[in-house]
């Protein structure tokens, strides 16, 4: 990747919690607990998701950068959304944290030499990634999620009585 398309990918990264408020905006709230039968998470879930998430990408941005070469580890999504009983969490502060997480990374990646993008790590389940494909997976990681959080939303306006 050429620097400017990577200051690009690290602009728009930075603008994931934008991304996600938008996407969410007009979505009522009264329905994010709504599972339905495509997806088998509800819009409530992938927003705490999308903050542990967050968190875990935190924790690997740093090794990767400080300690170049460290392992770092995948975790089961599906897992902890049943087992931290994401249902029951609350919303508004993963949100606020994601906004945290994200603005803080962003603040370090955007100041970084071009040199650092290409120092790795090792995931458990992906192998050997540099921090650019970090960057290109955390990237559109929100966009993806909108366009699930969507795909829910629509599933459930399809349900509703005309």
């Amino acid at each position: 990747m050429d620097p400017l398309e990577r200051q690009q990918k690290i602009e728009s990264y930075g603008h994931g919690h934008e991304t996600l408020l938008e996407g969410i905006k007009d979505i009522p709230r009264d329905m994010w607990h709504y599972r339905g039968e495509r997806d088998p998470w509800t819009i409530y879930e992938v927003l705490i998701h999308i903050t542990d998430s967050e968190a875990n990408s935190y924790v690997r941005c740093r090794k990767c950068i400080a300690q170049p070469g460290t392992d770092v580890l995948g975790y089961d999504e599906n897992g902890w959304t049943k087992a931290l009983d994401y249902e029951d969490q609350n919303v508004d502060d993963a949100i606020e944290l994601f906004r945290w997480l994200r603005g803080n990374t962003y603040k370090l990646i955007k100041m970084l030499p071009d040199d650092i993008w290409t120092r790795t790590m090792n995931h458990s389940e992906n192998g050997i990634i540099t921090l650019e494909d970090w960057l290109l997976t955390y990237e559109d990681h929100i966009p993806a999620h909108v366009r699930q959080i969507q795909a829910i939303y629509d599933e459930w306006k399809s349900m509703q009585p005309a």
